[in-house]
């Protein structure tokens, strides 16, 4: 028999950043929640790289949210650190984060792993909070109003408010808008180097305490520190949508597809190669893909979306702090209106869509830039202390 799982007024589908964020925020002001994850625990899969997290976006999220010093315990201000090469090797910017004096304020954007970070949110909440093992299979409106949910296993769920936090691929934007993400012309294979300070001490030096990149004529190659002693790299290269599939390099067969990137990477500089080549494990081919700019939709009573589900941006350093405070906005609209859902559901969107509009637009340049002829000295630019947003741009290998 189909289990229906016990109710809560607000449901949100998506265990990544956004949607614990806003668990975390909604439990802290009262409001139970119940967040279902499609992945079966929370070791399921690898979370990616780091995320450097912005005062005023991620970083403002924890402090409303009471985490601020367990995010200080995992933070690594060094990963600003950054290593900008062109294609021929030259250095072309260098960043290095001091280390700080005793008395001085913390560094403004330092890095967090994905995974550290998931593990703080998950923490924070209370147990049975999340639901493991929930792939969304379809949701539409329950007889007696709010939210009707149908998962893989065969479960159900029923929830007055329901928030779409599940990503680029998400089950539940269909029901608000018919826009799909798009390909940017660009694909990108990633890779992992374990334990590199013990294993591989000279790349470990070249790469740095945080981001090693190099960027060709529209392709670009980026190694960046984890905290568990990883290096994760991401070769990022322009082609179709099905260059994956159609490029010939055989993705199932690891050490087949690293011979061929390595060969496809021949006369690029050695330390690339090197870490292509000590990469360990699965190269994984991913496209990179956004929604429309300024992605709007008509307000519809009990559901909203928020994350990579509202407004997926390409990989440049944007989309997960905007995702974090669109979780934060909308637990301020919450509590703001507490008799009227559908009054802090249209206030929450209306503030979004124009926030995100103009990092979407900014993310879409920065793309561009990076994947134009001459990127590397576009970018160096960029992030020159007279550059037009310094600091603004970040590796894509996350």
């Amino acid at each position: 028999m189909p289990r229906t799982a016990p109710a809560t007024e607000i449901g949100i589908v998506g265990g990544g950043p956004a949607g614990l964020t806003l668990a975390r925020l909604l439990t802290v002001r009262g409001t139970p929640v119940t967040v279902h994850e499609r992945d079966a625990g929370p070791d399921a899969r690898t979370q990616g790289g780091t995320l450097d997290l912005r005062p005023d976006t991620g970083q403002r999220a924890l402090r409303a949210a009471g985490l601020t010093e367990a995010f200080a315990r995992h933070a690594r201000p060094e990963g600003q650190d950054m290593l900008l090469y062109d294609r021929s090797g030259t250095l072309l910017y260098r960043e290095d984060t001091p280390d700080p004096a005793p008395g001085d304020a913390p560094s403004p954007q330092p890095e967090i792993d994905r995974a550290d970070l998931r593990t703080l949110l998950l923490g924070s909440l209370p147990p049975g909070t999340v639901r493991w093992g929930h792939a969304l299979r379809d949701a539409a409106p329950a007889p007696g109003g709010g939210w009707r949910l149908r998962f893989d296993d065969g479960s159900t769920a029923e929830h007055r408010i329901l928030i779409g936090a599940d990503g680029a691929r998400s089950r539940l934007r269909p029901l608000l808008t018919p826009a799909e993400p798009h390909h940017l012309g660009v694909n990108s294979v990633e890779g992992t180097v374990p334990a590199i300070d013990r294993t591989h001490p000279d790349l470990a030096a070249a790469v740095g305490r945080g981001t090693y990149w190099v960027i060709g004529d529209g392709d670009s190659f980026a190694a960046q520190r984890c905290t568990d002693g990883r290096v994760r790299i991401g070769l990022s290269l322009r082609g179709p949508a099905d260059w994956p599939t159609t490029c010939g390099i055989p993705f199932d067969r690891p050490a087949e597809a690293r011979a061929a990137l390595l060969e496809l990477f021949a006369d690029w500089p050695p330390t690339c190669r090197a870490l292509l080549a000590a990469s360990e494990g699965e190269l994984t081919p991913r496209p990179f893909t956004a929604l429309p700019v300024g992605l709007r939709w008509p307000h519809r009573p009990g559901l909203t979306l928020l994350g990579d589900a509202a407004h997926l941006m390409p990989p440049v350093g944007l989309g997960a702090n905007a995702a974090m405070r669109d979780a934060l906005e909308l637990a301020d609209a919450l509590a703001a209106h507490p008799g009227d859902r559908g009054s802090a559901l249209r206030a929450y969107e209306d503030e979004m869509f124009a926030r995100t509009a103009e990092d979407a637009a900014r993310s879409d340049r920065m793309i561009r830039l990076i994947h134009s002829p001459g990127g590397a000295r576009g970018v160096a630019a960029f992030f020159a202390p007279d550059g037009p947003a310094a600091g603004d741009l970040e590796s894509s290998v996350a």
